[in-house]
């Protein structure tokens, strides 16, 4: 039995390196209708080079983004309209961040760093479906890690080889 043990406890590792060696959110979960605190980590760069940038795909249905600066790096944020019209606490909003890029930073391959943005989704988001924020890391000579994969309907996306950072949404609280 300990042989087999100590057999499988390198293969289990191996597995759980390939978990976390890309793009994920911290909070893996979130209620609809609410404010959601999305930290992306970010733990290597692409392939022994560094991390230049960092784009945040903002899905539908998610408004009110509202990016944390970081110190040695520039600060974008895209608009554009959304699909439909959201409410924001009482106010109609039609338009907003679709993108959110920090660039121009150094995050070295064996380096790790988190990157920030506040949202609030929607209560117009389905409870019980996990939303997906498509991320890449951009790096030196046209290299890039894509983390951008999303699985089919049905599907878990566990066996995507780079999968978007996702939360799964959940519902809003106090409702049942």
């Amino acid at each position: 039995m300990l042989k087999k043990l100590v057999l499988t406890a390198p293969l289990i590792a191996v597995g759980a390196g390939a978990a976390i060696a890309h793009t994920s959110l911290e909070t893996k979960e979130a209620p609809v209708g609410a404010s959601y605190k999305a930290v992306f980590r970010v733990p290597h760069g692409c392939d022994g080079k560094p991390t230049n940038a960092v784009r945040v795909q903002i899905p539908e249905g998610v408004i009110a983004v509202k990016p944390m600066p970081k110190p040695g790096w520039t600060l974008e944020k895209v608009s554009g309209a959304y699909e439909k019209s959201y409410d924001n606490h009482g106010t109609p909003t039609k338009e907003g961040v679709k993108e959110v890029l920090w660039k121009g930073g150094h995050l070295g391959d064996d380096e790790y760093d988190e990157f920030v943005v506040r949202v609030y989704l929607t209560s117009d988001l389905p409870a019980g479906k996990v939303l997906y924020f498509p991320t890449v890391q951009e790096c030196p000579d046209g290299a890039a890690e894509r983390w951008i994969e999303i699985p089919a309907e049905g599907q878990s996306g566990d066996d995507l080889e780079f999968p978007a950072p996702g939360v799964k949404l959940l519902e809003k609280a106090g409702s049942h």
